[in-house]
């Protein structure tokens, strides 16, 4: 009965006209008045990909991303205020039952990449999916509160409820989430389950078979080469810009699959690729003699935030296989001894090239208000001091130095761990070198080694009592500028609570406990200066027990080719929105 109703829904949806959502001219500060199409914008990763399949992806700028950023979802953030606004939502939602239950019409006449109509069915599988703990998907604890699911209903072809076990200050945030088909991912759910699921969209996958909600859909992949991404055509039939025309007006976007940081600057610098992320002075200064010389047609801004993301070494608390190494690492005097080692000072001058900040919180450097409120907390920070490191390590028992310099135990085992961080991010590879070279100093023994970012990643969101690592180099982006913790990050069980991501998903300490419970005291919090005092109450406590030691921020600077048109209006760029929205990108 439920597969009959689903073909009859189908059935009647066919012929629905979108009502479209237009484009604010407002979101560009260079408009495409000539109405100038087609054509590639070309971008860049230094990792390959690994899946294509938006259930069990967890990097971030994977090709489902790619396919939907910013381009699916019932409801968008206006740069100009902040403001969430219906997107594939026809209008507001109706809001009852204490902020708790929203009911949202969806817009009608949307279609996937294969023309069939996207309806209430696709959004309703996809958070089913999500919910799966089967299935492993990164998103799961976006669909959840405080270990309560989020209900997401089906009242008819056109209609959605979600209902929230508690008011959630990111409802918004949390409502928007791709819809992926339910034709082709609910069909294999409902016969196969997780196990299923997890085997569909590989690398090796065709193209066709692909099937898009966003601006994109995959054209082709060569690994370790490039992507290619071309416009879904019946995306355009609902997205307009101020004068009605169908976007995107490109016709392909490209990632370009680089060995590292300095290959791909070397591309940006050939006019092979149309946009870099610089974090160094010296890459600064590579790009603006280019320009100056005339060898390069290219805009440079530097400095023009700071950046939306973290950059941090966590310790792996699961190491039941080493357990010496656990209760190590489980000690916050050890963690705290090691944010005494990090020169951050040495890591923005040697790294970045002196454009960057000291960091020592989990909040993202753009967030200000809440920094600013985690201070009036009276958050610690454990800045560089090699002596109160070397205090608080004797205090474990490591007094004395073997021949080598290197700090040993009563039974003459050298203090040391192995640091990985992913190859090719030349940034991430120069902090790491700075780390181990201020612990060598005082003895403690840091084994850096670079490795391939998937095996990374595979390492940090392994789960269990015996993890594959010791600790990682990494970093962070996403989230949201209303509650600006991550909801799979600060919870204990959250897939990214990276240092204690056992079986059970259990705490371990009482300061996880209480993150926990003013991670979700805040984000039921309506308003916004109370919010805040709660996130400074939570920074504090987690800056206290030092789960994650994180070092520093680097600036947001920006540069494109000039080939390229429609970049944001100088005064709404920044990290968190970006320089480009790119369904409004032309080349010129």
């Amino acid at each position: 009965m439920k597969k009959a109703l689903f073909v009859v829904l189908a059935m009647t949806v066919t012929s629905a006209t979108a009502a479209p959502f237009v484009w604010p001219a407002a979101w560009t500060g260079e408009p495409n008045t000539a109405n100038k199409r087609g054509g590639e914008f070309r971008s860049y990763t230094i990792s390959d990909y690994k899946t294509i399949n938006p259930f069990t992806t967890a990097e971030a700028d994977s090709l489902t991303d790619l396919m939907t950023l910013r381009t699916s979802g019932l409801f968008t953030q206006d740069p100009r205020n902040d403001e969430f606004i219906p997107y594939m939502a026809e209008g507001k939602p109706t809001v009852s039952n204490g902020n708790k239950r929203f009911v949202v019409k969806i817009r009608k006449g949307m279609k996937f990449s294969d023309g069939q109509p996207i309806t209430a069915d696709d959004w309703v599988t996809t958070a089913t999916i999500h919910k799966d703990d089967k299935v492993g998907s990164n998103s799961r604890d976006t669909f959840f509160i405080n270990d309560k699911p989020i209900t997401v209903k089906k009242l008819d072809t056109y209609t959605l409820q979600f209902d929230f076990p508690q008011v959630s200050a990111g409802a918004y945030s949390r409502m928007t989430y791709a819809p992926w088909p339910d034709h082709v991912f609910g069909k294999t759910y409902r016969s196969g389950g997780a196990a299923a699921i997890k085997k569909m969209w590989t690398l090796g996958t065709p193209a066709d078979e692909i099937v898009s909600p966003g601006a994109w859909t995959l054209d082709s992949y060569q690994a370790g080469e490039r992507a290619v991404l071309k416009k879904n055509t019946y995306w355009g039939e609902w997205n307009k810009d101020s004068r009605g025309n169908a976007l995107p007006y490109l016709d392909r976007y490209s990632s370009r699959i680089t060995a590292d940081l300095n290959a791909a600057l070397a591309a940006y610098l050939a006019g092979q690729i149309d946009t870099f992320g610089p974090s160094k002075a010296d890459e600064l200064a590579q790009i603006q003699k280019a320009i100056s010389a005339g060898n390069l047609k290219a805009t440079l801004i530097p400095n023009v935030s700071p950046q939306a993301d973290s950059s941090w070494i966590v310790f792996n608390w699961n190491r039941a296989g080493n357990p010496a190494k656990q209760k190590l690492f489980r000690d916050v005097r050890f963690r705290r001894a090691m944010s005494h080692l990090a020169n951050r000072q040495a890591m923005v001058k040697l790294a970045l090239g002196g454009l960057g900040t000291e960091t020592y919180y989990s909040v993202y450097p753009i967030f200000k208000q809440q920094i600013a409120a985690g201070e009036k907390a009276k958050a610690p920070k454990y800045p560089y001091n090699p002596r109160e490191a070397a205090r608080l390590l004797a205090q474990l028992g490591y007094t004395k130095k073997n021949a080598q310099g290197y700090l040993v135990d009563k039974a003459g085992k050298v203090l040391e761990f192995n640091l990985s961080t992913n190859a090719g991010n030349t940034v991430r590879e120069q902090l790491g070198r700075v780390f181990a070279d201020e612990a060598k100093k005082v003895g403690v023994k840091v084994n850096f080694t670079p490795i391939d970012f998937n095996n990374l990643v595979n390492q940090l969101t392994a789960k269990g009592e015996s993890r594959p690592f010791d600790a990682i180099l990494l970093g962070l982006s996403g989230g949201d500028n209303i509650w600006p913790f991550g909801n799979n990050v600060v919870p204990c069980g959250g897939s990214l609570h990276m240092y204690n991501n056992n079986s059970k998903g259990t705490c371990l300490t009482p300061q996880e406990t209480e993150m926990t419970k003013l991670y979700n005291q805040g984000d039921a919090e309506l308003n916004a200066a109370k919010r805040l005092a709660i996130g400074g109450r939570l920074m504090k406590v987690e800056s206290e027990l030092q789960p994650v030691i994180y070092m520093v921020g680097s600036n947001y600077h920006v540069t494109y080719n000039n080939r390229v048109g429609g970049t944001r209006d100088r005064k709404q760029m920044d990290a968190y929105y970006g320089s480009r929205e790119l369904p409004l990108t032309f080349i010129k």
